[in-house]
């Protein structure tokens, strides 16, 4: 296959390398032309329009990410997108539509689902293991808060991080979220509330099966890179995330052995590498898409009434803000 990448950031590069050993040929654009010059060297790929392939993976800043999808639809070449599939609904629903229209098989990046985890957590769930699902609690804590820049163009809290947890609830449950109570509070840098962000977060969701869901997220949680499920059941509780790298300790003494996990590269490096092949196995024709952008447009919905939740404190019922 020939496979072409847009954009080389962080996450650009570990799929850029990810996909040199996977593809027969890897073409790469960047806006910093050196850059991309550097790395197609590196890496034995080409310098080229990564249009002109048999797939195409798009990992630009949000704000390029509709404008890339709708290309991609417009030729009809199979396409991976870092979440989100679009910064706003408005756009989402436009490129959900090209997605249709042009039959083009597109796959949203959420990669919490290729997690070895959050996988099984998911089958023992459907083998009835658990029993009835009653509660489920996300929890999301980055160690060190991002740069000023990227927080003011993020979207905030909801829609930039906790995504991935609307993504992996709906994944894992097979249930929509009905409503959300969402809260937030800034105790730290000042960059967050001007721009009308926090940087601690919390809330309580209602599935449509009356589950309830308690979701807590953090910028500042200083002990490591901390992302957990838990699902608790009539029969059983189940932990996704809970691992001798979890930042975590116990009063008890029932501490963790190894290094806490200090991002989110390498807690989910193997998921990516899945979510990659996962991919090449769709544009091939092999496999439906693993996360589709209806997928990405739900868990937007919930971003988006978490946030309306938090500025109105409020509960937010979804139908508020889907379309």
């Amino acid at each position: 296959m020939r496979v072409g990448l847009l954009g080389l950031g962080r996450i650009g590069m570990f799929h850029a390398t990810t996909l040199s050993a996977l593809v027969d040929e890897l073409v790469v654009t960047d806006v910093d032309e050196a850059r991309a010059e550097e790395v197609a060297q590196r890496l034995g790929a080409r310098v080229g329009d990564p249009f002109d392939t048999d797939a195409v993976v798009i990992t630009t800043p949000t704000s390029a990410h509709a404008e890339a999808l709708l290309r991609a639809c417009e030729l009809k070449v199979p396409a991976f997108c870092e979440k989100p599939a679009a910064p706003t609904v408005a756009e989402t629903l436009r490129v959900a539509a090209a997605v249709e229209s042009s039959g083009t098989a597109v796959h949203i990046g959420f990669q919490r689902r290729f997690d070895a985890g959050y996988t099984a957590a998911r089958a023992a769930l459907r083998a009835g293991e658990l029993g009835q699902l009653h509660r489920v609690h996300l929890l999301t804590g980055d160690p060190a808060p991002p740069p000023a820049e990227y927080v003011a163009q993020s979207g905030g809290i909801f829609r930039d991080c906790h995504i991935h947890d609307f993504d992996i609830l709906r994944w894992v449950t097979g249930h929509e979220a009905d409503a959300v109570y969402a809260v937030g509070a800034n105790r730290g840098a000042a960059f967050f509330a001007e721009a009308d962000d926090v940087d601690n977060s919390a809330a309580l969701i209602t599935m449509d099966d009356g589950t309830l869901v308690t979701l807590q997220g953090s910028r500042y949680n200083g002990a490591g890179y901390d992302v957990r499920m838990e699902l608790a059941g009539t029969l059983g509780t189940w932990a996704a995330g809970l691992g001798d790298r979890t930042p975590l300790r116990s009063a008890e003494g029932l501490d963790p052995d190894g290094r806490p996990w200090p991002d989110f590269q390498s807690r989910f490096e193997a998921a990516y590498i899945s979510e990659m092949s996962a991919f090449l196995s769709m544009a091939r024709g092999e496999r439906e898409s693993p996360c589709t952008v209806q997928d990405a447009l739900a868990a937007l919905y919930l971003a988006e009434a978490a946030d309306l939740s938090r500025r109105e404190g409020r509960s937010v019922r979804i139908v508020e803000v889907a379309k």
